[in-house]
């Protein structure tokens, strides 16, 4: 199994927008793996999101996050000549919020991740000594106003994992595992479905190995 490192985190605000959503931002319930995975390298500061491609993740919920609606500016590209969320370039939609959203975090050693320091490792000495971390921006959950409160190893203190999500292919919930920023043929979906948590330990259908498919990324 090799070793496994459990944080907790916590979002006050947040919305992981379904793929396919358009005029009206319907969000996810729980961040993607894609998202997470992102998360978790901006904590460590690395730029390079090929670096820990193999690496393997687990996601659960510590709550059950109220869900309600704001509307927003949004920015399109409708007119080139216009800059972007100007004029007809920014258009007002409705957008789904989480609030309180508090998470279960797990990553373990995988032989996959072929990086010479793997991400479990760097997640470690981060935790362990901060000021050995060098990155920039304020640490999000997807979205740049979407700021992680707290993120830190889960302690016997910590909320109980209600859920943890698992892959199953007849799951209700199609999320990205790797996703394409500038088109989405090259996004790697996954089936899941949130499972009601015996435990506060992963269950093996949660673990996610995060690569792109067939090696495009």
């Amino acid at each position: 199994m090799g070793e496994t490192l459990r944080l907790y985190a916590s979002v006050p605000v947040a919305c992981f927008r379904v793929a396919q959503a358009r005029e009206y931002w319907e969000t996810y319930p729980c961040p993607p793996p894609s998202t997470v995975y992102g998360m978790l390298l901006s904590l460590v500061g690395e730029t390079d999101r090929t670096r820990h491609v193999g690496a393997q993740i687990a996601v659960g919920l510590r709550s059950e996050p109220a869900i309600s609606v704001v509307l927003r500016t949004l920015w399109r590209v409708k007119d080139r000549k216009e800059p972007p969320g100007v004029g007809s370039n920014a258009r007002p939609d409705f957008q789904e919020l989480l609030t309180d959203v508090q998470l279960a975090l797990a990553v373990r050693t995988s032989s996959r991740d072929a990086a010479s320091d793997p991400l479990l490792e760097r997640l470690t000495r981060a935790f362990d000594s901060p000021a050995s971390v060098s990155r920039f921006g304020g640490l999000s959950l997807g979205e740049s106003t979407f700021l992680v409160d707290d993120i830190r190893r889960q302690t016997e203190n910590d909320p109980t994992v209600r859920q943890w999500l698992v892959q199953d292919d007849r799951g209700d919930l199609s999320l990205p595992i790797w996703a394409d920023h500038v088109g989405s043929r090259n996004t790697r979906w996954g089936q899941f479905r949130l499972n009601e948590a015996h435990d506060d330990a992963p269950p093996d259908e949660s673990w996610v190995t995060i690569q792109p498919p067939d090696g495009g990324t």
